[in-house]
């Protein structure tokens, strides 16, 4: 266990270096460094001097990868990207274009950002899970049919039809919940209500889908006709033993999943004004600002191996058959 974690450790360095570098690259190929100043200062005509000053202050100024005019390792050191990437792989996330420092707009945001993520994410296991195990419960019958074809209307739709939908009709015509905002405190959950059941119904048709095929495969197994031979109930079969043995692909989906719950949701959060992780993104697409682009991408990069690290964790705790070497 311990060499393969040290390894899988290993294999992130140059994964986050690849993600570091591709990131960068791409941003810089639709824009460079004097368009960037012409957004950030606001001005349809702006000066020469100005761009250029903007620039030096915010350390826009030097070459993007590769300094040909500087000496010895400072051809590397002494440019765009050492400057403002190398300190990522210590979290130090620097300020944003527009000044603000980053660790601390990330520290304020992630607190929305799980207020909304965690709680779709426990409840939808629960409806999911559950919904699952009544189609195969009444697997071949005609409720089992309207189940999955449920789960593909559901499917079908885009999740912005949800948002709109339901602001519109809980929000503006019921009036049972605000339409969107966010407040402190236990204040915050009048405003959490509506996004988490969206988000939470939103993810019946896959979620109920994709456990429905587990426990399919299970049901057929030979554990399964001992059980039903010693005489156990088909719900008693279900929630013993066929839940118990499909939690090591049901962690596969939950553990993978929860480092990325910091970064909250993009469009929920955007739709709903919550002041998250996700929102913060979209801002700073919306205004270009690379510093917080490139931040919440290297996060988002770091939050993602991490949680592939808990999974593989994770099996040996629940399947004591898995062994790592």
């Amino acid at each position: 266990m311990t060499s393969y974690l040290i390894r899988r450790f290993l294999y992130a360095f140059p994964l986050l270096m690849g993600v570091n570098i591709l990131t960068f690259v791409l941003f810089f190929v639709v824009n460079s460094p004097d368009d960037m100043a012409r957004l950030q200062l606001g001005q349809k005509h702006v000066t020469e001097a100005a761009i250029t000053n903007w620039k030096h202050q915010h350390g826009y100024d030097k070459p993007l990868l590769w300094n040909s005019e500087a000496e010895a390792e400072q051809k590397v050191t002494d440019t765009i990207f050492y400057t403002k990437s190398v300190g990522l792989f210590l979290f130090r996330f620097g300020t944003s274009d527009s000044g603000r420092n980053i660790s601390d707009d990330i520290q304020q945001r992630a607190l929305p950002s799980l207020a909304v993520a965690l709680p779709t994410l426990l409840l939808g296991l629960v409806v999911n899970i559950s919904f699952a195990l009544m189609m195969v419960l009444f697997r071949s019958s005609y409720l089992e049919q309207a189940g999955v074809v449920l789960c593909v209307v559901l499917m079908s739709i885009s999740s912005l039809f949800y948002i709109i939908g339901g602001q519109f009709v809980f929000a503006k015509v019921l009036k049972l919940v605000p339409i969107s905002g966010y407040d402190d405190g236990l204040a915050a959950i009048k405003f959490l209500i509506l996004p988490v059941l969206i988000g939470v119904f939103s993810g019946i048709g896959s979620g109920g889908r994709w456990y429905r095929t587990l426990f399919l495969e299970e049901v057929e197994k030979d554990y399964v006709r001992t059980a039903r031979a010693k005489g156990l109930s088909e719900t008693q079969t279900l929630f013993r033993h066929v839940l118990q043995n499909a939690m090591i692909p049901i962690l596969t989906g939950v553990v993978v999943v929860l480092p990325l719950l910091f970064m909250g949701s993009l469009i929920m959060e955007s739709f709903f004004s919550i002041p998250g992780l996700g929102s913060y993104t979209i801002d700073a697409i919306n205004s270009q600002d690379f510093a917080i682009v490139r931040a919440m991408v290297f996060l988002g990069s770091v939050l993602y191996i991490i949680g592939l690290l808990l999974t593989d964790i994770s099996y040996t705790l629940v399947d004591p058959r898995v062994r790592l070497s």
